[in-house]
């Protein structure tokens, strides 16, 4: 199994920071990408970035080169998982919170994914808020997300928390925070794979 993770947004896009410019979301989500990568590499699973510039690549590019692989290697064969920090406000601190995944809408080997993600998520980082959408039996939320509905393999796009809530983010730059949120993404892969 191909394993691809995208992490969201480059250092010129505009905003997504925390509003104290603490936790900025292209370097942070590179941090989490590469470590999520080191470790799945480490027990044995073929795992890279889709994206290694720093600038923002486009959704198409990103679409393409996953789909490159789904080509190269057969779709059943790929996933792919978009790792963000989610935002409520434009620039402000804002008091939502918590750790959501998103499919696209029906029943997917993506939802498994998803599933997958949230039960390790409840495991390792407990006690954190979590954003849920049981209406369809399953925890993650659904939506048209460009990077889920334009590729062929399993997809998930996770917010890990909110990067302008201060209890948030003071968890997400915590070297606790950090380590659980990419744990958290190594053992819901882990098990996805397990169960195919």
């Amino acid at each position: 199994m191909k394993i691809l993770i995208d992490n969201g947004h480059g250092i010129n896009t505009p905003g997504k920071c925390s509003p104290d410019g603490k936790l900025k979301e292209w370097a942070y989500t590179r941090f989490l990408a590469e470590g999520i990568i080191e470790s799945l590499k480490a027990k044995g699973y073929d795992a890279e970035r889709i994206v290694h510039e720093d600038i923002d690549i486009s959704l198409g590019e990103r679409c393409r080169r996953v789909n490159g692989f789904c080509n190269k290697l057969g779709k059943d064969n790929v996933l792919l998982v978009s790792v963000h920090c989610n935002a409520a406000g434009n620039g402000q601190w804002m008091t939502a919170r918590g750790w959501s995944a998103y499919t696209t809408p029906g029943h997917t080997k993506s939802d498994i994914l998803a599933e997958s993600l949230y039960t390790a998520a409840a495991k390792i980082i407990n006690g954190q808020h979590f954003r849920t959408d049981r209406s369809d039996g399953d925890s993650d939320i659904e939506e048209r997300f460009y990077i889920l509905k334009n590729t062929n393999c399993a997809a998930v796009l996770t917010e890990n928390l909110f990067q302008d809530n201060k209890e948030d983010v003071s968890f997400l730059l915590s070297d606790l925070g950090k380590s659980a949120i990419i744990e958290l993404h190594v053992e819901g892969i882990i098990n996805y794979i397990k169960k195919l």
